[in-house]
């Protein structure tokens, strides 16, 4: 039987001291306050934890199943109260626009990635349930952007955990609540921590035309390997991108290296997106084209950052507002209109990922 309970959180449910607020079978979910002030849900099943910040951004900080630590590696231990993108980066997902995304140019006005990532939520909740998949808790939030003569909106991200999936179903939706047309972007910033020799494995054609690597570098940037050593790096990804395929030790991510991806899909829509371990294990990403038709990928292997955006899957790439907009890439909502999408992100077992693999083969084949 589909049915679900609706929990509002309140700030005073939050304590130093974490406390279990939740259960639902062999779930739980527990509240507490990092030491930066920050206030945080830690969900747990039988599989692992994630830990979600219901009013900042409604980020998933951290995810760990298995035994294995998903989230990238960074030089933050733990979140902190602020906007400001880079000074509490290294989250798990972290959801970018939406009235700008991306690296913002000199002509552009707009923070890293947008208003989105570490937006102050004032609306919080629980869904404790059972569907067609299970039981499941859920983190959800409503936060209302608005900006007299510019912007009003209303974003509504929801994470849904099941009780033995190390899988995470992720949406955000997003209405128009003025009167005349809203232009929008929007990008789910996933980062997973790389592992040696991982295989990359995705459902598109690796060729120059259909992964294509930006080369262009910023001035400020300065590789380990020198300038000279990482534009050869780059050069040779772009006549060769399957270069990037096994994440070898020696390869030079370093500061990053950035892809756009045509990505293809099943029939029911979706494409799929894997790093397998040497264990057999998977990072998992699957994203519907129709939906979020960019495909992004970004490696950072440094000596503080260690990170594979796998996939972050958008709405345009990550030039930012001005240079999208150059492109055709900012999408229109209506007025009164409500996008919604979906993305499903974590960890497959490795009969799981022998099942996506073959999915990914039927669809190149």
């Amino acid at each position: 039987m589909l049915h679900e309970s609706l929990v509002y959180l309140q700030k005073d449910y939050f304590m130093a001291k974490e406390k279990t607020i939740v259960q639902n079978g062999d779930m739980t979910v527990s509240t507490f306050i990092f030491d930066t002030g920050v206030h945080a849900l830690r969900l747990t099943n039988c599989r692992g934890e994630i830990i979600v910040l219901p009013y900042q951004g409604q980020q998933v900080w951290s995810c760990r199943f298995d035994g294995k630590e998903l989230t990238m590696k960074s030089m933050l231990s733990q979140p902190y109260p602020t906007t400001d993108y880079l000074r509490t980066y290294g989250g798990f997902i972290l959801h970018c626009g939406a009235t700008a995304m991306g690296v913002p140019s000199a002509k552009d006005n707009h923070p890293l990635h947008g208003e989105l990532p570490n937006a102050p939520y004032e609306t919080a909740y629980l869904k404790v349930g059972e569907d067609e998949k299970g039981r499941y808790i859920g983190v959800g939030g409503q936060y209302h952007y608005i900006v007299a003569f510019n912007h009003n909106y209303l974003a509504e991200p929801f994470i849904k955990l099941y009780e033995d999936s190390a899988v995470l179903s992720v949406s955000m939706a997003i209405t128009n609540l003025k009167n005349t047309d809203m232009e929008l972007m929007y990008m789910m910033h996933i980062n997973f921590r790389p592992v040696d020799y991982g295989d990359i494995v995705y459902s598109a054609r690796c060729n120059p035309d259909d992964v294509r690597v930006h080369i262009n570098i910023p001035s400020h940037i300065k590789p380990s390997a020198g300038l000279e050593g990482f534009k050869n790096f780059l050069y040779a990804l772009q006549k060769n991108p399957e270069m990037h395929h096994v994440l070898k030790p020696g390869l030079v991510f370093d500061p990053e290296v950035v892809f756009s991806i045509n990505y293809l899909c099943d029939e029911e829509g979706k494409s799929y997106s894997m790093q397998v371990h040497p264990d057999g294990y998977a990072d998992y990403v699957s994203h519907r084209p129709a939906e979020l038709d960019h495909g992004i990928r970004w490696i950072a292997r440094t000596k503080n950052e260690d990170a594979l955006g796998l996939v972050l899957p958008g709405t345009a790439e990550n030039g930012g507002y001005t240079a999208e907009k150059e492109k055709g890439n900012i999408k229109i909502l209506q007025a009164g209109q409500k996008i919604v999408f979906y993305v499903e992100a974590g960890l497959l077992k490795p009969d799981e990922a022998e099942n996506v693999r073959r999915k990914i083969k039927n669809i190149l084949e």
